[in-house]
């Protein structure tokens, strides 16, 4: 049986991102016509113009907090904040909640969440049954696993959370060949199925998610007969990347278009430097258009040795929500980025905020070759007049500053 679960995994770099574009701005034109967010978020857009991906960074990002805003001002209208393209009936046979609340739509096509192809790289195949351990209450997250199972080719046992005991039995009786669920909870079975001196001897593989799924615990689970995989995604967008077997980053989906951008913009950063990730999902229920997921990523150089050809990501490196509150008021990365943006010699920039309770100081660290006098004094300047707040400016060699991603950093002393 292929190692791939469809010839798109392995097309040409340069196909997959003509036809990427070519669909882009599809979409678009569809979410300013039957998505009401949209039409006002994307109003004045020439949809047939964006078909590069330099167009597309001239599109604002929507984050998961604004999507959030939205649903919540406009609930008398509807539960999704104008950004579904359908209401309920047929076509919505299912509506889930994760926490704000934020209100998903689940739409009628096979695989509706894209998770099949996640669940074939981590070694499931037509005919097995898999046993799923992710919630089907109130989250999604049961439900995406159990369409994309589904549209594998095998059957799933719905063991959803708790009751541990319970589910051992169910494994030792039923003899899944595989577990789907958070890392952690397979671990708690794993244990207690060996306290309990049952064999599991048919449960030979995992895709997890949720949750960090750290070499340690990799290592772990194949002394215990288990071999893991872990998968990125979220409810608003389905999956954004999966793990292969040859455990370098994660593959990115063939559905999604991705970005990297420097935190609190929507500028994109160079290839591997830490960012914000930002999707288009091409889901015509739920049009995100460069939707900002509040998670640090990196793309990762060169292609998966699996022979799949598409970006990898080096997977959750963090949040990219680093706004704090400095002597009362508010410090966001973007106000960063303003400063920055002033100044052509400056090439990255970290602001780290120090001190103890009520005495906090700012220091703007930045990467730049200026050494002219008065440089510190215009950024110090520029920083006053987009924070209201004062601060010391360093020089910095370009490169120095750590890539991880960081655009404020809090190191405040709170003893």
């Amino acid at each position: 049986m292929s190692l791939f679960y469809d010839a798109l995994e392995t097309r040409a770099p340069q196909e997959r991102e003509a036809a990427l574009l070519a669909a882009l701005p599809q979409q678009i034109a569809h979410a300013q016509a039957h998505s009401p967010a949209f039409a006002d978020i994307l109003a004045g857009v020439d949809a047939a113009g964006i078909t590069t991906r330099a167009a597309l960074t001239q599109l604002p990002v929507t984050r998961k907090y604004q999507l959030l805003e939205r649903q919540q001002a406009l609930r008398a209208q509807g539960p999704f904040g104008g950004f579904a393209t359908q209401g309920f009936g047929k076509a919505m046979p299912r509506v889930f909640s994760s926490p704000g609340p934020i209100y998903e739509p689940e739409g009628l096509r096979s695989d509706y969440w894209r998770m099949a192809r996640a669940i074939y790289a981590a070694g499931f195949r037509p005919g097995e049954l898999i046993h799923n351990c992710f919630s089907y209450h109130f989250v999604p997250a049961g439900a995406m696993m159990e369409n994309g199972a589904h549209a594998v080719g095998c059957t799933v046992f719905a063991g959803g959370t708790g009751q541990t005991e319970q589910q051992v039995q169910a494994m030792a009786e039923l003899r899944p060949a595989g577990y789907i669920g958070t890392p952690s909870f397979l671990k708690l079975i794993l244990e207690k199925a060996q306290a309990q001196g049952i064999a599991l001897p048919s449960l030979t593989k995992a895709l997890v998610s949720g949750e960090a799924f750290p070499p340690s615990l990799q290592q772990w689970m194949q002394e215990h007969g288990v071999d893991g995989y872990q998968c990125y995604a979220t409810a608003d967008l389905g999956l954004i990347a999966y793990e292969t077997s040859a455990r370098q980053g994660l593959v990115v989906d063939e559905g999604v278009l991705i970005e990297i951008v420097r935190p609190g913009t929507g500028d994109p950063v160079p290839e591997g430097e830490v960012g914000e990730l930002v999707i288009t999902t091409l889901n015509p229920d739920y049009p995100l258009i460069r939707f900002g997921t509040g998670d640090l990523s990196a793309i990762l150089p060169g292609s998966c040795p699996t022979g799949r050809t598409n970006v990898r990501i080096k997977g959750w490196l963090g949040r990219a929500d680093q706004t704090t509150k400095v002597r009362g008021m508010f410090v966001h990365p973007g106000q960063v980025a303003e400063v920055v943006k002033r100044f052509p010699q400056i090439q990255r920039a970290r602001l780290i905020v120090t001190g103890e309770m009520a005495n906090d100081q700012m220091t703007l660290h930045v990467e730049t070759l200026e050494t002219a006098g008065g440089f510190v004094q215009l950024v110090q300047d520029a920083v006053r007049e987009i924070t209201k707040l004062r601060c010391d400016v360093q020089l910095r060699h370009p490169g120095s500053l750590a890539n991880d991603g960081k655009v404020i950093e809090d190191a405040r002393s709170y003893a």
